[in-house]
């Protein structure tokens, strides 16, 4: 993610209130002006941070929704915890590791905290080695608002597979992954894309384009959490009851779609400060287009998703349409700022068909249970996202991207506008092997090695899992006198369980 702009203007009002307010001869006009617009930026990037951490709230909705009463608890309860299992990781070792040699002047962030790679230099960076809990030359306003920025990104990778793994998923195994995720997984791939490393530099080793181009994170968050999300879900095994004995699957119907179609909502109002606030400078206008871009994909993704459905299924399924909607926003959230408007509304149009299609395939063809379709929505639309760069990027923005050299003063640019842009496509097709094939692995045998120490496994006990989660791993129900007055699986007198739910 370094990069190099030009900051624009900062308007005659906002000059003028800058040099009432400041002392006589301290600076110069025009270093006032500069200095407001480096405040300023950083200013739009910790309010970016805030819009980003209330996604949390949504995802929380949105997977409590979609899940069953009986462990609502438990899963309202992981996207709470993954917050700070996640934050704790990535403030003490994992934004070292991601962004040691990052720096960009726009909000005031000129220096890196070091110029060495903890594995490798140059332009094959892997791992960087500074900043650690923040000390010593972290410790200033510009490094702390970016990592306030930052970290939020790394929990909406986290909290990704715990839809994907509800309703199953042993609490103290859950813990772990919150963990690793921020540590060690997500800021590896991230080291590699946005703090400097290797994929993005292969414009300039290998002469790909601008080497890969992530504007806002379909690959470096959705991706990365959707491949989590399907490996957890592979080792986990699907929901007693999910498939029949003759393979198909059977409904499990969430207990409150309201709930999850207003944590929808709340994800959309969160993904602006996701998308437009990572121009990282609102002297930078381009947020404007980004906001726009964002708002068309999701309206079309939702749109499509639900005559797609309809058609499909001959009802306008609400779950499909909330999940149309996150489908076109995972997969503009790659391209936002690089197309056209057109382009936007093909992008979402796609991931509607898209996470559609998909939820069908992972159910039916590869007999993954997933009780939100995390997996479709950012995995799948994730790596659409990445792709779409390197088709519908128009050429007009990120001149001198990723620091590269080689493509003279033109902004990234997509197959739409040449097919001598494959260069830049394939670097987006790397960058997507990589999450898929190499992050699918490493996520993979976390959760088998987790699985073979952990005793009993990650996977709850089946009598807690047919109970709910809520009751034998919280302590509390979600639900008490809905549970107890209309389930009758658990006593009202002693707590325990007593037959099988139907909520």
């Amino acid at each position: 993610m370094k990069r190099t702009r030009v900051l624009g203007g900062m308007g005659l009002v906002a000059a003028l209130l800058l040099l009432w307010a400041s002392p006589a001869g301290a600076q110069t006009a025009e270093e006032q002006v500069i200095q407001l617009g480096i405040d300023l930026n950083l200013l739009w990037v910790v309010i970016g941070a805030v819009l980003v951490i209330f996604m949390q709230a949504g995802f929380a909705l949105v997977e409590t929704g979609f899940c069953r009463a009986k462990h609502a608890a438990h899963v309202v309860s992981t996207n709470f915890a993954v917050f700070g299992l996640g934050f704790v990781a990535f403030f003490l070792v994992g934004y070292a590791f991601m962004f040691g040699g990052f720096s960009y002047g726009a909000f005031g962030y000129d220096t890196p905290l070091n110029a060495d790679g903890l594995i490798g230099s140059g332009h094959w960076v892997f791992l960087w080695k500074s900043g650690f809990a923040l000390t010593g030359k972290a410790s200033v306003p510009a490094v702390m608002g970016f990592f306030l920025y930052m970290v939020a990104f790394m929990d909406t990778t986290a909290t990704i597979p715990t839809g994907a793994m509800a309703e199953r998923w042993k609490w103290k195994s859950f813990v772990g992954w919150g963990l690793f995720c921020g540590a060690i997984y997500y800021p590896l791939f991230g080291a590699w894309t946005w703090g400097g490393g290797w994929l993005s530099q292969l414009g300039n080793s290998l002469d790909l384009g601008f080497g890969y181009v992530d504007f806002a994170g379909s690959g470096v968050v959705h991706a990365m959490g959707g491949i989590a999300a399907l490996t957890g879900a592979i080792v986990l095994g699907p929901r007693i009851g999910k498939f029949g004995s003759d393979g198909k699957p059977r409904a499990l119907p969430g207990h409150h779609i309201p709930m999850a179609m207003l944590g929808t909502f709340i994800l959309l109002f969160g993904w602006f400060g996701f998308n437009a606030a990572s121009t990282f400078a609102a002297t930078d206008v381009q947020f404007a287009s980004v906001a726009a871009n964002t708002a068309i994909a999701a309206a079309f993704g939702a749109t499509i998703g639900m005559f797609w459905i309809w058609r499909r299924g001959g009802k306008p399924d609400p779950a499909m349409m909330a999940n149309g909607m996150l489908a076109g926003l995972v997969a503009i959230t790659a391209p936002c700022a690089f197309v056209d408007p057109w382009a936007a509304m093909v992008i979402g149009s796609v991931a509607g068909l898209l996470v559609v299609e998909s939820v069908f395939f992972i159910e039916r063809k590869m007999k993954v249970d997933d009780p939100v379709g995390a997996i479709s929505v950012h995995g799948v639309c994730g790596v659409f996202g990445v792709l779409a760069v390197g088709i519908f990027a128009n050429g007009k923005y990120g001149a001198g991207w990723n620091l590269t050299t080689t493509n003279g003063d033109g902004g990234v640019a997509g197959i739409i506008k040449g097919f001598e842009n494959l260069d830049q496509l394939a670097a987006q097709a790397i960058g997507a092997a990589v999450i898929v094939v190499g992050f699918g692995l490493l996520s993979y045998a976390f959760f088998k090695i987790q699985n073979a120490l952990t005793k009993g496994g990650i996977r709850s006990e089946e009598e807690h899992e047919i109970a709910g989660l809520d009751l034998p791993e919280m302590g509390v129900l979600a639900y008490p006198e809905f549970t107890q007055a209309h389930t009758g699986y658990v006593s009202a007198g002693t707590g325990a369980p007593v037959s099988s739910p139907t909520a």
